[in-house]
């Protein structure tokens, strides 16, 4: 299974110590250039990436459609363009992507993408994790990260 990433999701589960997550779901994470400088750009915050420099799982890939990544460059960030056009140029199966803008342009080129929380949901389901909704409050309360009251109730209907 290819999976390319957008910085939020790694980025979040960093905060949250769960980076390991990804390897346990995907094996393999393709990320472009500018996701890889974000995601670094977060020890500069005083936050602890090791588990994320350390993983040999990451594999970074620039995508070759530049003029396509300016265009995208109008609307999205340069983390959220480079993973969408790379996700496009190497057919991968899903982009894991967070941002609403980012999510919309990808599903207008063709692209399956799929969330952090769509991510928590999938390990619970292959029974790598026994709860989601801890997970989820410590995204919302360490990582801040946003999500609509409408929708966490809806997380919890579906985790029980």
């Amino acid at each position: 299974m290819l999976v390319v990433s957008d910085t939020s999701p790694i980025s979040n589960l960093i905060l949250i110590g769960r980076l390991s997550l990804l390897k346990d779901l995907y094996q393999t994470i393709v990320i472009p250039p500018k996701v890889h400088s974000e995601i670094l750009a977060l020890e500069e915050f005083g936050e602890d990436i090791s588990e994320y420099q350390q993983a040999e799982w990451f594999e970074i890939k620039p995508p070759h459609d530049l003029k396509l990544v300016h265009r995208l460059l109008l609307k999205l960030d340069e983390g959220e363009a480079e993973a969408i056009v790379l996700a496009k140029e190497l057919a991968a199966d899903f982009l894991l992507i967070d941002e609403r803008k980012g999510w919309k342009i990808a599903d207008e080129m063709g692209i399956v993408s799929i969330g952090l929380i769509g991510v928590l949901l999938k390990a619970k389901a292959e029974n790598l994790l026994p709860l989601v909704m801890p997970i989820v409050d410590e995204l919302r309360n360490k990582a801040e990260f946003w999500i609509k009251d409408s929708f966490y109730e809806q997380i919890r209907g579906l985790t029980g």
